[in-house]
């Protein structure tokens, strides 16, 4: 079942029709003249690239507001949209292991100016103390929202559903241990579809974690590095089992990128430039394309 999966999203990959292809450069060719769209990333060491080269990569190219440097998610997205012929200012606020709650409470100082896009990315379980409680999350995430909106009513605002982490599942004493891998995702994109229910002014959910779920289920990626990665399979996660490697972030970049700017993951191909410089194989980055763009399209 893999296997046919795999096929499918590999075909899926295959270059784009004419009205495709002509639809991407449609949307491309009015953001060359026009004035960078601003967008801010805020989050913790899921937005940061923590253990793993996208941390530093290419930090020149984002602006962080609290100086730490780091590059992580928002400097891959900065490289797909360049690629893509959009403009895009990107910045990012991060701190980690904190909450959503962390930022407002203590970064408003930096933060609160006009943004056109925000993301916004919660802690991992969603609340330290008592996890898959999204009591926290739904309330700092509406906080946020207002914030913005108040700077610029027309601010699109966005929540990045994380993956399931894999120490979390698999190993005793874990919030879901002995569930289904995709089972954490799952609950982390239940809490982030509530909290813009919730809360107006979020406009949607960006479903990183499903697109992991839909690697492991398709046979790109292996579902439980604890009992050894299979051949010809990415691990998604890093060395802690916790936090991405290289091929999660990528992945959780590609989602993004496609969510915010509407353009297929696949028109970026097998030359994509991040995946070569980050040692991502060529088949492997249109397999993660294709991922993205096979959950982007349920969205």
């Amino acid at each position: 079942m893999r296997r046919v999966m795999l096929a499918a999203l590999l075909a899926a990959a295959l270059p784009t029709t004419a009205a495709a292809t002509a639809g991407a450069a449609a949307q491309r060719a009015p953001a060359t003249a026009a004035a960078p769209r601003s967008i801010l990333f805020i989050g913790n060491s899921f937005t940061q690239g923590a253990h793993s080269a996208v941390r530093n990569w290419h930090a020149e190219s984002v602006t962080d507001l609290t100086g730490a440097g780091y590059g992580g998610v928002p400097a891959l997205f900065k490289a797909f949209t360049e690629q893509a012929g959009l403009r895009y200012a990107v910045s990012l606020e991060t701190q980690g292991g904190q909450s959503l709650a962390f930022h407002y409470e203590q970064r408003r100082h930096l933060i609160d100016r006009p943004w056109d896009v925000v993301v916004l990315q919660e802690y991992s379980t969603l609340d330290r103390e008592r996890p898959g409680d999204a009591t926290r999350y739904i309330r700092a995430s509406g906080q946020l929202a207002s914030l913005f909106r108040a700077r610029n009513h027309a601010v699109r605002v966005e929540l990045m559903a994380t993956w399931s982490r894999a120490d979390q599942t698999y190993l005793p004493g874990g919030h879901w241990h002995g569930r289904p891998i995709a089972a954490m995702a799952d609950d982390l994109r239940s809490a982030a579809d509530r909290a813009r229910r919730t809360n107006r002014a979020v406009a949607g959910v960006i479903p990183v974690g499903q697109a992991w779920n839909r690697a492991f289920a398709a046979g790109v990626a292996d579902p439980d590095p604890y009992d050894g990665i299979t051949f010809g399979q990415a691990n998604l996660w890093s060395y802690d089992q916790y936090h991405a490697s290289t091929a999660g972030y990528y992945l959780e970049a590609l989602t993004v990128f496609g969510a915010i700017t509407g353009v297929d993951p696949r028109s970026l191909g097998r030359g994509e430039r991040a995946a070569d410089e980050l040692g991502l194989s060529p088949d492997l980055a249109v397999s993660l394309q294709a991922v993205a763009h096979a959950e982007l399209a349920q969205r």
